[in-house]
């Protein structure tokens, strides 16, 4: 093998509708390690991209939603499976982006396969956790069931490109919505190839849409879009937060507020997730139906 072979760069693409699209702007942005050296070039999302992102999301809201809980559950796993077989890849790329040594990087990627592998195991069960049916004074039976949101604009943390990026997008994935996912402004690489992952598993196109670029520049047109259903927030800080609230307000989306947990302004990733983020994007439909006519011995049934 000759010693002047040239070494085939990565090119990192966004994940839209299945499919690995350049931004429509043509325009990319140096990603950094945290000493500064160049990564690579990624690509700089632009308004039409995140429009085009939604209109993906929305596409494949129906058929994901309509899926039965369990074989979303299946699909998640899959992902999961995908991430093992990728995994010095991601440590490469987490110990790159956020100035870890290998081993830490390799922690991080482990807890980012089970918290997705937990994820996946939440899918038929947060059902019978928030439902059920409802005692009621009447011959009636009463029954709660979660239902998804819809299409959910997600803001990935800032700092933890790996283990964060999964605590957000798994949990409302389980819950049969799509996602449209803003990675981290100056550590998108593994967001981005996440979505490699995602193109080979078993997950519809359009479930998830990975954008980078100016968070700013795109959660704006997202929080305003009247086709988004529900925004998280996690990925921007106060100032940029309330802006997008504002906006998110004009056809009422569901607001997940950036979680404060560590008193530094970052949230803790490593401890358990708990549920909050599986219900966050639920809406609990009541079913009331007759139990049928009473007799003189009572009730029919």
């Amino acid at each position: 093998m000759s010693d002047n072979r040239l070494s085939v760069f990565k090119t990192y693409k966004l994940y839209v509708g299945g499919k690995f699209p350049r931004s429509e702007s043509g325009r990319v942005y140096e990603v950094t390690d945290s000493k500064g050296r160049w990564l690579a070039n990624a690509p700089q999302s632009s308004r039409k991209d995140a429009r085009d992102a939604v209109v993906a999301a929305r596409k494949a809201f129906g058929g994901w939603s309509g899926a039965t809980a369990y074989n979303r559950g299946q699909v998640l796993y899959r992902v999961a499976e995908m991430l093992e077989g990728r995994r010095d890849q991601f440590v490469r790329e987490v110990a790159e982006a956020e100035g870890l040594s290998k081993s830490k990087a390799a922690a991080v990627v482990d807890a980012a396969v089970d918290r997705w592998v937990w994820y996946a195991g939440w899918t038929d069960k947060i059902g019978q956790v928030v439902g059920g049916a409802n005692p009621v004074a009447g011959p009636f039976f009463n029954l709660s069931t979660p239902e998804p949101t819809g299409v959910v604009a997600v803001l990935a943390p800032q700092e933890s490109s790996f283990l964060g990026l999964v605590s957000v997008i798994a949990p409302v994935i389980a819950t049969g919505n799509t996602a449209v996912v803003v990675a981290s402004a100056d550590r998108p690489l593994p967001a981005l190839s996440l979505g490699e992952v995602f193109a080979t598993s078993d997950l519809p196109g359009g479930v998830v849409n990975v954008l980078s670029g100016r968070t700013a520049e795109i959660a704006a047109p997202l929080a305003s879009h009247q086709d988004v259903n529900a925004i998280d927030l996690t990925g921007a800080d106060a100032g940029l937060a309330k802006e997008l609230e504002i906006a998110a307000a004009d056809n009422l989306k569901r607001v997940l507020r950036p979680q404060d947990t560590d008193g530094d302004g970052t949230a803790d990733w490593v401890a358990a997730p708990g549920i909050h983020r599986l219900t966050a994007f639920l809406e609990t439909k009541t079913v009331w139906h007759p139990t049928g006519a009473l007799g003189v011995s009572g009730s029919s049934y």
